[in-house]
């Protein structure tokens, strides 16, 4: 494989990433029924399947994921800020949500499908454990991660569904560019 495909394969998906994740600056209202409906799960995957060395696949839907909540949260709250609380269980579901992409590797409906609903199911699990012990909204039993779990399900519905739409046009969209540019391609290394 020469160097050439393989740069302009990795400059392809990482414009393809920021190009979706930009659209997390559309602003829907702060806490609307659209919350958490965002590109950044299916981000996460599609790295994990797309790119072929594990520390870009890693690195390039984190790092976007990173500078974008630091725009976002300004947009919000006014504030520069690099961490907010429950970062790193966000970052660790998004972590794991890159490891089920890399798991893909026949990209179709249905293991994309797979693989967007595992996601959600990872992040709603991690996420809410920050809620639940670090705030004050819920005994600090199980009964209250589960209301904690149950409080999050609009948002974890909403995360599914941008998985869903993102998924579909990231994955389809380069999908479609392979078979139309052979040069963006996976290239099997030949033992």
């Amino acid at each position: 494989m020469s160097l050439n495909k393989i740069n302009l394969r990795n400059w392809v998906l990482v414009f393809i990433i920021i190009a979706a994740a930009a659209t997390r600056f559309i602003y829907l209202g702060q806490h609307t029924v659209m919350s958490n409906f965002t590109p950044i799960g299916a981000i996460a995957l599609f790295g994990g399947t797309y790119f072929t060395t594990k520390y870009k696949a890693y690195l390039v839907p984190l790092l976007i994921l990173l500078v974008s909540d630091i725009f976002v949260t300004y947009s919000y709250t006014g504030q520069w800020t690099l961490f907010y609380d429950g970062f790193l269980w966000v970052y660790a579901s998004f972590a794991i949500m890159v490891f089920i992409g890399s798991l893909i590797k026949k990209v179709n409906a249905g293991t994309v499908l797979l693989g967007a609903m595992a996601s959600v199911l990872v992040h709603w699990l991690l996420t809410d454990i920050q809620p639940w012990l670090a705030g004050t909204l819920y005994n600090k039993d199980i009964t209250g991660y589960y209301q904690s779990l149950i409080a999050a399900i609009p948002f974890e519905r909403n995360l599914l569904l941008g998985n869903l739409v993102y998924g579909a046009l990231l994955y389809g969209g380069f999908e479609l560019a392979q078979a139309k540019f052979t040069v963006l391609k996976r290239q099997e290394v030949m033992a």
